[in-house]
């Protein structure tokens, strides 16, 4: 084997793992608050969510083209570039995940991609104005758009329906919910299962194993969809506990405005091809479904820390990406290294989280994540909550 094809490889198994991770990251998107209000069983969840994910991965390609031949020049960016900038996309997702913060995967692996890209090649070998088009400026008005949605759509449902949130109009909205979740989650899977498809076609490119400007083969498009859908499966309940609970106390008229409105910025801006984060569109349409609800206890404090977590993500995964650039770059030896840390990071990290875990058994029971459980609890209540 090639030193070239070993690090193609290595790029390879190393984009798919980030794709595992992105799809537990972000399972909570599509079904936190379907699951919160009890319109789907949370396992039931899981799988419809991890099912969709894979078919909408299907359906588009644009993103992928505005990673693979957008944000970096693929002339000058190199495989083990790419490669660092995933274990630095990687260590940001299993962080936010330890503490149950819904940051986003996207803008995780945006950073760590413009982050080593920068230290191995300079200023031009990235693309600026696409990353202000396409990433920051989706950034700073998609969740606005939709919290504002969201709140209007929740404003008027309990000024048309005086007791929409009681049984038998609860249980409509519910039944709802299982279409608008599930639209998210196909959603979801147009946008960023993507984005992995994008990694894996740039770094083909960049090893001379496709022509530049070529859309994923469809090898790439199956195994980032299969990736992200077995991701997701696997749950993510601790950020599905954040947003199902920590964010508003849910009722599934405010599910289903919440869901509609996520669902119809994220399939939009997909077609686009623009970069969005689908956790922070979730995020503000759940904010502003309770801002839309007279009454509503809308978690302020977690609100707030949830945004810390936004404003930090792209320069945080830049600064792992770069460092991980730097050492990766000095050789094979180098690429071993940051691998290894890789696997040491995350290992450490599940190791915290096995600590207070939790699980589909008990995502509902309480609405804070904790990391350091006091003495015989299993769902502590520790100072140490994060939301």
């Amino acid at each position: 084997m090639t030193t070239t094809l070993f690090v193609v490889t290595l790029v390879v198994v190393t984009a798919l793992v980030f794709d595992f991770t992105n799809g537990f990251h972000d399972s909570a998107n599509a079904m936190a608050t379907s699951v919160a209000t009890g319109a789907l069983r949370p396992r039931v969840a899981v799988l419809l969510a991890a099912v969709l994910n894979v078919i909408g991965a299907f359906l588009s390609t644009e993103v992928a083209k505005t990673i693979s031949g957008g944000i970096v020049n693929d002339a000058v960016v190199t495989p083990t570039m790419i490669f660092a900038g995933l274990v630095g996309a990687i260590l940001w997702n299993l962080t936010t995940w330890l503490f149950g913060m819904p940051s986003s995967s996207s803008h995780a692996l945006f950073g760590g991609l413009i982050g080593a890209v920068l230290v191995g090649a300079g200023t031009a070998g990235v693309n600026f104005s696409v990353i202000v088009s396409k990433i920051v400026l989706p950034a700073l008005m998609a969740p606005l758009v939709a919290g504002l949605a969201a709140g209007l759509a929740t404003f008027l449902v309990y000024k048309w329906l005086h007791r929409a949130d009681q049984e038998p109009a609860a249980g409509w909205f519910r039944r709802g919910q299982t279409v608008s979740g599930s639209m998210i989650a196909l959603a979801h899977g147009t946008s960023d299962g993507q984005k992995t498809m994008g990694v894996i076609t740039l770094v083909l490119i960049t090893a001379g194993y496709q022509e530049s400007g070529t859309g994923p083969q469809f090898w790439v498009i199956v195994t980032a969809g299969l990736a992200i859908g077995l991701g997701t499966y696997s749950g993510g309940w601790r950020i599905m506990r954040t947003m199902g609970k920590g964010i508003v106390e849910i009722k599934s008229p405010q599910g289903l405005a919440a869901e509609t409105t996520s669902a119809a910025a994220i399939l939009a801006s997909s077609h686009m091809g623009f970069g969005l984060s689908t956790t922070q569109v979730c995020a503000g349409s759940i904010l502003g479904s309770g801002v839309g609800r007279k009454l509503a206890d809308v978690r302020w404090g977690t609100a707030r820390r949830m945004v810390y977590g936004w404003l930090l993500t792209l320069p945080a995964a830049a600064l792992a990406g770069g460092a991980s650039a730097a050492i990766a770059g000095t050789g094979t030896l180098g690429l071993v290294i940051v691998f290894a840390g890789l696997v040491a990071g995350s290992a450490a990290i599940y190791a915290i989280s096995r600590r207070a875990p939790v699980s589909a058994d008990n995502v509902n029971d309480a609405r804070d994540v904790v990391i350091n459980p006091g003495e015989g609890e299993s769902t502590p209540r520790s100072p140490e909550v994060i939301g």
